[in-house]
């Protein structure tokens, strides 16, 4: 199995809020890049591990036409389609210098260029990639199944291949992810036309809701989507919603739903992926400062980005 050299990761921040439907997330780049934790800002801590870091600066988000029909399904489309885009290109470099992709979002909609980069990188090399989905939500809508339009509700059915096709296309193949290699953890708040496609893919059994956390333990849960991702020959991708977190201890995103993972459950779910190995890229998404509490959001998608990276308490 190819990798990226496990000791070298490259930082890309991805600025683009306007697919969730409310500003700020925008602006949890620059909140994540510039917050100290730990008396250390994100990439002196990440260096502190032992990693080579490299900031590559941000992707280049085209600004939504304020013109544009506010009643189109799915809204700013081409500005989307554009930007995921240059996100894809943005993480193949990344890649191809060797290095892992840590990806600062931004609403969720920029999984669709993340997802796309990875995939098509390991794609030219005859591989594979599975993905692990942590979030609130099961951003599996399609443009008839929303009520809202909003694009950050619908990266991960066009990620397997339903919705757009601009959006499905992007590096010119589709699906980017096998249903059998993508594991979603931390659901609670799914529409109707959700819990639908979700059974017609067949990916019940790949969904670890937070009854099945509550039942079975995070660990447990996580376990099992490492091993639904695994499968795939070139590693998996992990994206990770912050609203996959109980308001309590993260309230600074847009979509908030009560019942989440508590702070400890959070790090454990990651702590497990960096433990088992296969990582090819992170993301953390949804995070808004606008919303935040004494930055208390900001500051644990800093310290959640750590243990994915393989900081432990010990």
């Amino acid at each position: 199995m190819s990798s990226p050299d496990e000791k070298k990761v490259g930082v890309l921040g991805v600025p683009l809020g306007y697919a969730a439907g409310q500003t700020g997330s925008e602006l949890g780049v620059e909140a994540i890049r510039l917050a100290r934790t730990h008396g250390n800002r994100l990439i002196d801590n990440i260096a502190s591990l032992g990693y080579q870091v490299s900031d590559y600066g941000n992707s280049t988000i085209i600004k939504p036409d304020v013109e544009a029909d506010h009643n189109a399904n799915p809204k700013y489309l081409d500005e989307i389609q554009a930007s995921c885009a240059n996100i894809a290109t943005d993480v193949k470099r990344i890649l191809a210098d060797g290095g892992l992709p840590v990806i600062l979002g931004g609403d969720h909609s920029i999984a669709i260029g993340s997802v796309a980069g990875v995939a098509s990188h390991f794609r030219d090399q005859g591989e594979e990639i599975g993905l692990i989905w942590f979030d609130a939500h099961a951003d599996i809508n399609t443009p008839e199944t929303s009520h809202s339009g909003n694009i950050h509700g619908m990266p991960l059915a066009t990620i397997l291949g339903r919705g757009n096709e601009k959006l499905v296309g992007l590096e010119g193949f589709s699906p980017k992810i096998k249903v059998e290699h993508c594991a979603h953890v931390g659901a609670r708040d799914l529409d109707d036309g959700e819990r639908q496609l979700i059974r017609e893919l067949g990916l019940r059994d790949n969904f670890f809701t937070m009854s099945d956390v509550d039942k079975r333990g995070m660990l447990a849960c996580v376990n099992d989507a490492i091993d639904i991702a695994s499968k795939a020959s070139g590693g998996f991708a992990v994206t990770f919603d912050v609203d996959m977190i109980d308001p309590r201890f993260a309230p600074g995103s847009g979509t908030l739903v009560r019942g989440g993972a508590t702070y400890r459950e959070a790090h454990l779910g990651l702590e497990v992926i960096a433990e088992r190995g296969g990582m090819r890229s992170f993301e953390i998404v949804e995070v808004n400062p606008m919303l935040d509490q004494s930055n208390i959001t900001v500051e644990l998608a800093c310290e959640l980005i750590l243990s994915v990276l393989g900081k432990t308490i010990l």
